[in-house]
C-alpha cells in the first residue's frame, strides 16, 4: 500500500505535500511519503488550507464537512482526514 494514505473503514487518511501559488490546482503526483498538491491560492490568511479542503472533498466527492486537517495547518506538509468517502484513493492520481 502505498505511504500516502491510510484507510480505516470509510475514512482516508491522507499524507500532503501542498504548493500554494500555483495557476490552478491539481495533483502533481508523488512527492517521498505525500502525495503533493498545487493549490490555486496563495499562502495568506488560511486561504489555501480553504482551498485545499474544498479541493479534496470534491475528488472524494464527500461533503465539506467531511474533510479536517489533522496536523500541519501552517505547513506545507499536510494530514488531512476524509470521512465516509467510497472513492477509492489511488483512483484520485489516476483522474
Amino acid at each position: 500500500m502505498p505511504g500516502w494514505y491510510r484507510r480505516n473503514g470509510d475514512d482516508v487518511t491522507l499524507t500532503l505535500h501542498v504548493q500554494p501559488g500555483a495557476k490552478h490546482s491539481e495533483i502533481a503526483g508523488l512527492h517521498g511519503e505525500a502525495l503533493k498538491i498545487r493549490l490555486a491560492a496563495p499562502p495568506v490568511e488560511g486561504r489555501a488550507n480553504e482551498v485545499l479542503l474544498k479541493f479534496i472533498a470534491g475528488l472524494f466527492e464527500v461533503p465539506l464537512r467531511q474533510v479536517t486537517i489533522q496536523s500541519g495547518g501552517k505547513s506545507r506538509q499536510k494530514v488531512v482526514l476524509v470521512q465516509c468517502s467510497s472513492v477509492a484513493p489511488e483512483s484520485i492520481i489516476r483522474a
